[in-house]
């Protein structure tokens, strides 16, 4: 079981602001910061629901050197996975699939898939019947 999932971004004030919006839909808000000065390398912001920060980014000292990640969270509907896209497509990410049925994952599976500043996957995903 995972407890949190970390990575660094290109540039972190626009990301922060990206998945401050990207997220929203699905209850998930920027919960902590912590600064260079308090971890002794570089700022982090941490995402997440009910006093928990699971989803955290952080600022690179330098070019950000990955293969693209997918991340993706759980929407208590279908109805919020549409937000999601809709709220991360103005936040400025990149369509990566549309809200919609994906019957070869599962015949519930509904879900929209965006690309972060940096490339990265990030999905939304309901998983319960129409």
């Amino acid at each position: 079981m995972l407890d949190h999932v970390g990575f660094q971004v290109a540039d972190f004030a626009r990301s922060k602001a990206f998945y401050a919006k990207a997220l929203a839909p699905l209850g998930i808000s920027l919960l902590f910061e912590v600064g260079a000065e308090q971890t002794g390398n570089s700022a982090h912001a941490g995402f997440g629901e009910h006093g928990k920060a699971y989803f955290w980014i952080g600022e690179s000292a330098g070019p950000v050197r990955t293969r693209a990640l997918h991340v993706c969270f759980a929407a208590e509907s279908r109805r919020v996975v549409e937000e999601f896209h809709a709220a991360a497509m103005a936040a400025g990410g990149r369509d990566n699939g549309a809200p919609g049925l994906r019957p070869h994952y599962h015949a519930d599976y509904y879900g929209a898939f965006v690309l972060d500043p940096d490339g990265h996957n990030i999905e939304a995903v309901c998983r319960l019947p129409g």
